[in-house]
């Protein structure tokens, strides 16, 4: 990953297996089943990474950051973890029992965020707005937004990411254009044992994994974030310059160098063909410059008029003949010159 061992040095793991297993990794002991374990161990260790993220360990502090995220998702999934463990040697019989599903309010209600009185307030609120519980009970501000994400995440059995532990890979992000990200309200992350890992504001439309899978050739993985992480992202990741612009050519994504890359005609469209200044003017070209034209021939006589009013010693005739001169000459020019 480095020229250093970044998980013995980093995280104090002994030497062997590179990259270790995800309870090694996690620092967590074999098998463990407390998913919210999981998740504190997963903050603490993004949070002492982040420090070594600078400089010529940018790039390895993010894969390890990246493959935290690989290792928390699989341990707090059930079905994951159980195909897991199992590679690993546990006996199925000793797999975790899946939990039984729970609404969006139930999740909450079970935490303790809500009261049972607020259910039917929370139901009428987002049944006249169109919302789903998980923005009404934000809007009411009855619940923090990732907590109720969480709760939703629950309902819809996807995992639960917080984009700040996160670091989306450029070579990821470069395939996605930023008005497809915008439209489903999305971000791609990383690739995460054969399939595209998204974090998704909603529960995936099936357009977005199919796009996902022309793309990249690879199933997506749909995971929930919260909405406003989502648009501070693509706005952070997706800044004018900062991505290739992703278009479509025929049925095969195509994508234009950002600024300051340079252009391979190979395989990027090539610049817009730069006019040339001696070919013919077109109908509108024409009747733009005779406009201009016109106004400036406008000018060549009120200035002169105004401007020798103040001259007493110039007769009325003198003056009109001089402003002729200048209109004839100033109209000559443009004729000549501009207005053809």
């Amino acid at each position: 990953m480095a020229d250093i061992d970044v998980y013995k040095e980093w995280l104090g793991i002994p030497e062997g297996d590179r990259p270790p297993d995800h309870y090694t990794l996690l620092r967590l002991v074999m098998f463990e089943d407390n998913a919210e374990k999981v998740h504190n161990n997963y903050r603490k260790l993004n949070s002492h990474v982040r420090k070594y993220a600078t400089g010529r360990y940018l790039k390895p502090s993010q894969n390890l950051l990246n493959e935290f995220a690989k290792a928390m998702l699989c341990l707090t999934d059930s079905e994951s973890k159980r195909e897991y463990d199992t590679s690993l040697g546990r006996e199925p019989a000793e797999a975790v029992i899946e939990d039984e599903a729970k609404t969006t309010l139930q999740f909450l209600l079970n935490k303790g965020v809500i009261k049972r009185i607020q259910i039917g307030e929370i139901e009428h609120f987002a049944d006249a707005r169109g919302l789903s519980h998980r923005d009404a009970v934000v809007q009411m501000k009855l619940v923090d937004p990732a907590e109720a994400t969480q709760a939703m995440a629950a309902e819809l059995r996807m995992p639960f990411v917080d984009l700040e532990d996160m670091l989306p890979e450029d070579e990821v992000l470069d395939e996605l254009p930023r008005n497809l990200v915008k439209r489903h309200t999305c971000l791609p992350l990383f690739e995460d044992g054969g399939r595209l890992l998204v974090a998704c504001a909603n529960q995936p439309a099936p357009g977005l994994e199919d796009e996902v899978r022309i793309r990249f050739g690879i199933p997506m993985r749909g995971v929930l974030a919260v909405p406003r992480q989502i648009n501070q992202a693509i706005a952070k990741h997706y800044a004018p310059g900062t991505r290739r612009e992703v278009i479509t050519t025929g049925d095969a994504p195509a994508a234009l160098p950002a600024d300051g890359e340079k252009s391979n005609p190979s395989k990027a469209s090539q610049k817009a063909p730069v006019k040339n200044p001696r070919a013919p003017l077109s109908d509108e070209e024409k009747a733009n410059r005779r406009n201009i034209s016109l106004i400036a021939i406008c000018w060549s006589v009120i200035i002169p008029m105004v401007a020798m009013t103040t001259m007493t010693e110039l007769s009325g005739l003198m003056q009109v003949g001089i402003t002729a001169v200048i209109t004839a000459f100033v109209a000559g020019g443009l004729t000549l010159t501009y207005w053809q």
